[in-house]
C-alpha cells in the first residue's frame, strides 16, 4: 500500500517524539497527542543579551530567574520582527532544565497532528548524533540515512520555503565561520563535514529558503555570528506560579488513586508554593516540578506489590532526566562529564555545608570552593561554561531586608545528595589520596620496577619525596593503604551521621522531606528563626550516601559519568557494616530507629540488611506517622531476617486496614505487639 512520504514521516516522529524517558512513564498522564500540556515560558531576547561577559563577581544577578515581560508563543518564533523582516533562523536557548527539549518535542508533535500547517517538512536532527560522524556526508545523504522515507521525496521539496530544520543541542558541535575554515557551498548533495553543512545552512547558503530553528545551552551562543539569527529567544521555565500549578495539577496522582487524598495533596501543595518562596523558584525549572512530583508519589501512592523505589533512586533518576550524556565543554580534548564536574566542585559546597551545619551560603564560600580547581585556563574555561549553563539549576539566591544576601541549594534535599556523592566517589581526599587515586593503576601495573615508579609519580611528585620517605620499594602497598583507608573514613562518616545523638528530637526524614514540599501546618516561624536561628539536621546526608552505593543507582551514575567502581562499594559497605553492628545495638528513639530502617531501605542489599536487623529485638515505631511507604520501609527491611521480634510498639501510629496488611509479614514474628 503507497504511503505519501510526508504522511510516512509524520507517523514516524510522532511514534519517536511520544515515547519518553523511563523517569517520565513511571506517573502522571501519558506524552500523547490529544493530551493537556503544559508550555513554558519563551522571551523575546536579543543578541546584545547574548553578548553579556558573565561576571564571577556578580554572581547574585546571573541567579536571579529571568525576566519574561517580552513573552512569546511558539506559533510565533518565525513572525516577522520588530521592523518587519522575515525571520529565517530562531536560536532557542536556556539553561539545563528549562524544556528545551520538551518544547521541542511539543513541537514536531503539533505538525504531526496537523496544527503547524505553515512548515510543509519538519527534518529534526541530533548535533549529539552529528558529531559522532566523523567522515564527510552531503545533507541529502545525511537525511535520507537517517529518514529512509524522504529519500525520493527530499530533491523535489529542498528549494521549497516550507521546509524548517530543528538542530538540537547545538553546543555538541564546534562550528567554524571563518571562510578560511569553512567553505561556502550550497549544494545539498556535496559532501562535507556535519560541522560545515550546518554552517552553510545557518548562513543561508545552502537551501537559503528553509527556516532554522536552533536549540542550545546558553555557553554556545556565540558559536553562531549574531547576523546568522534572525531571533534570539530564552525558555524561562515555569516563571509564571500558575504553570507550576497547573503542571502539577495534570500530573499529581495515578488514576487508581482516592481523588479526595490527591485534592488535598494539591491544596497542601499550592498553599506551600505561594508562601514558600524557595519551592516556588525551584518549580520555575520544569525538571524540579517532576521532581516534586515524584517525591509526594513515593511518599504517598507507594504499594507494596509496585517494584521497590528509592528517595536515592528518585534524585539520580532526576539527576539522569537532565545530565545523562552531558559534556561540560565539547571543545575540550577532556570531555568531562557535566555531572562529575558538579560532584567535584558543587558537591564539595555541598559537603561543606553539611559538615558546619549550613545551609546557606556567601560569594565568598563559593568562591572558595571554586577556586580551589583554578589552576588553569582550562579551568577557568570549565567555571564559564558551568556558569553559564547549569548553575543556576543547582543554587538560587536569597535576599532579604537586613541581611546579607546569600545563595541556597535550590531543593534543600538536593544538598545532601550533592554532598553525599562527594564523598562516595572519593573528592573529599587528601592530596596524597589524591595522587593514589589518579596513579594507582598505572604503578599496580608497573609492579616493583623502580625506573618505571619513578617516571609515573614524578608527573604528580616532587622527586625530592621520595628521597625523603624512601618511597621506591613500598608505592604500590603504601597507595593500596591509602585506598583502603579512605574507604574506611567514608563508611566512618556515614555511621557518624547517622547516629548523631542531637537528631534524636528531630521528625524522621521522610516526614522532614514531606513538609518540605508541603509546608507544615499551624504557625511558621519568621525568616530570621529559620534561617539564622534553627540547627539543621542533615539527616538525609547518610541516607543518600547508602542509596548511592545500590546496584541500580552506582549503574545510573555510569551514565552520568560518576562511576562507583564495584571493589570500592564492597570496601566501603564491608567496613560500614562493621561500624553499623556497634552502632545499631543501642536501643533508637522511634524516630530515629525509622530513619535507620530507611537507611537499610535505600541500601537495596537484602544480604546486607538481614545481618544488621537480627540485632533489633525490639520494634520501637509509636508516635511515628506511619505512612504507606513507612510501612513498605518497616516491612522490606524487617522482612529480609526470619528473627523473631520480642515486642513491636506501634502505639500512636494512625494505623488503618492497608498499614496492618502490609505489615502483617512483621507483625506475625512479634511475640508481643502494642
Amino acid at each position: 500500500v503507497y504511503l505519501d512520504p510526508i504522511q510516512q514521516h509524520r507517523k514516524r516522529l510522532s511514534d519517536w517524539f511520544s515515547r519518553l524517558p523511563t523517569e517520565e512513564q513511571r506517573f502522571g498522564p501519558s506524552f500523547s497527542l490529544d493530551s493537556i500540556h503544559v508550555d513554558p515560558v519563551i522571551r523575546e531576547s536579543s543578541l546584545e543579551e547574548t553578548l553579556r561577559p558573565f561576571s564571577y563577581l556578580n554572581l547574585h544577578s546571573q541567579l536571579q530567574g529571568p525576566k519574561c515581560q517580552n513573552s512569546m508563543l511558539i506559533s510565533q518564533l518565525f513572525q516577522r520582527n520588530s521592523s518587519g523582516q522575515p525571520v529565517r533562523t530562531v536560536v532557542l536557548y536556556g539553561d539545563v532544565g528549562t524544556g528545551k527539549s520538551t518544547l521541542i518535542r511539543k513541537l514536531v508533535l503539533d505538525w504531526c497532528n496537523g496544527n503547524r500547517p505553515e512548515f510543509q517538512l519538519i527534518i529534526p536532527l541530533s548535533c549529539e548524533d552529528l558529531s559522532e560522524v566523523k567522515t564527510p556526508v552531503s545533507l541529502s545523504r545525511l537525511i535520507s540515512k537517517k529518514y529512509l522515507h524522504l529519500r525520493d521525496l527530499f530533491p523535489t521539496v529542498a528549494q521549497n520555503s516550507g521546509i524548517l530544520f530543528i538542530l538540537n543541542s547545538l553546543e555538541w558541535l564546534d562550528l567554524d565561520f571563518r571562510m578560511a575554515t569553512t567553505e561556502l557551498c550550497s549544494d545539498p548533495n556535496e559532501p562535507l563535514s556535519p560541522p560545515a553543512i550546518l554552517v552553510n545552512l545557518l548562513r543561508g547558503y545552502l537551501l537559503p529558503e528553509a527556516s532554522v530553528l536552533v536549540t542550545t545551552r546558553p555557553s554556545a551562543l556565540r558559536r553562531i555570528p549574531g547576523k546568522y539569527v534572525g531571533r534570539y529567544t530564552e525558555i524561562c521555565g515555569f516563571s509564571d506560579m500558575e504553570l507550576q500549578k497547573l503542571y502539577f495539577n495534570l500530573r499529581l496522582g495515578p488514576q487508581d488513586a482516592d481523588p479526595r487524598e490527591t485534592e488535598n495533596l494539591l491544596e497542601m501543595l499550592n498553599r506551600n508554593l505561594e508562601h514558600h518562596s524557595q519551592l516556588s523558584a525551584a518549580c520555575f525549572l520544569p525538571s524540579y516540578c517532576w521532581l516534586t512530583c515524584a517525591t509526594l508519589h513515593l511518599l504517598y501512592y507507594t504499594k507494596t506489590a509496585d517494584p521497590a523505589r528509592t528517595l536515592t533512586g528518585i534524585y539520580t533518576s532526576f539527576l539522569r532526566l537532565n545530565f545523562a550524556g552531558e559534556v561540560l565543554d565539547i571543545t575540550h580534548p577532556s570531555k568531562i562529564s557535566l555531572m562529575r564536574y558538579v560532584a567535584r566542585t558543587v558537591g564539595k559546597l555541598a559537603y561543606e555545608g553539611c559538615r558546619s551545619r549550613r545551609t546557606s551560603f556567601t560569594e565568598a564560600d563559593l568562591a572558595r570552593c571554586f577556586n580551589e580547581e583554578l589552576n588553569s585556563e582550562e579551568e577557568l574555561n570549565f567555571l564559564s561554561v558551568f556558569r553559564s549553563d547549569a548553575f543556576r539549576f543547582f543554587l538560587t539566591t536569597r535576599v532579604h531586608p537586613g541581611h546579607e544576601s546569600f545563595f541556597v541549594f535550590t531543593i534543600p534535599a538536593l544538598q545532601e545528595y550533592l554532598a553525599a556523592l562527594y564523598v562516595v566517589l572519593g573528592e573529599n581526599k587528601t592530596t596524597l589520596q589524591r595522587v593514589g587515586r589518579e596513579v594507582s593503576e598505572i604503578i599496580s601495573k608497573a609492579g616493583e620496577d623502580v625506573l618505571t615508579v619513578v617516571n609515573v609519580l614524578s608527573k604528580f611528585l616532587p622527586v625530592r619525596i621520595f628521597a625523603l620517605l624512601n618511597l621506591l620499594r613500598v608505592v604500590p602497598r603504601l597507595f593500596g593503604k591509602v585506598s583502603g583507608n579512605s574507604r574506611e573514613n567514608i563508611a566512618q562518616t556515614m555511621t557518624r551521621e547517622m547516629f548523631r545523638e542531637e537528631d534524636a528530637f528531630n521528625d524522621d526524614v521522610l516526614d522532614q522531606i514531606n513538609s518540605s514540599i508541603l509546608g507544615i501546618e499551624g504557625p511558621s516561624m519568621n525568616m530570621a528563626e529559620n534561617e539564622y536561628g534553627k540547627s539543621e539536621a542533615f539527616e538525609l546526608f547518610p541516607i543518600f550516601m547508602a542509596g548511592l552505593l545500590s546496584r541500580q543507582n552506582r549503574a545510573m551514575l555510569d551514565q552520568l559519568g560518576c562511576s562507583i567502581m564495584n571493589t570500592s562499594a564492597l570496601e566501603i559497605t564491608q567496613a560500614l557494616k562493621k561500624h553499623l553492628l556497634r552502632c545499631s545495638l543501642r536501643r533508637l528513639p522511634p524516630t530515629e530507629l525509622m530513619d535507620f530502617l530507611f537507611f537499610m531501605y535505600e541500601f537495596q542489599n537484602e544480604s546486607f540488611t538481614s545481618g544488621l536487623v537480627k540485632s533489633l529485638r525490639d520494634l520501637d515505631l509509636s508516635t511515628v506517622r506511619m505512612t504507606p511507604l513507612k510501612c513498605t520501609v518497616v516491612s522490606t527491611v524487617m522482612g529480609s531476617s526470619g528473627t523473631p521480634v520480642a515486642e513491636a510498639d506501634f502505639r500512636s501510629c494512625d494505623l488503618d486496614h492497608n498499614a496492618v496488611h502490609t505489615l502483617a509479614p512483621v507483625l506475625r514474628r512479634c511475640q508481643s505487639i502494642k
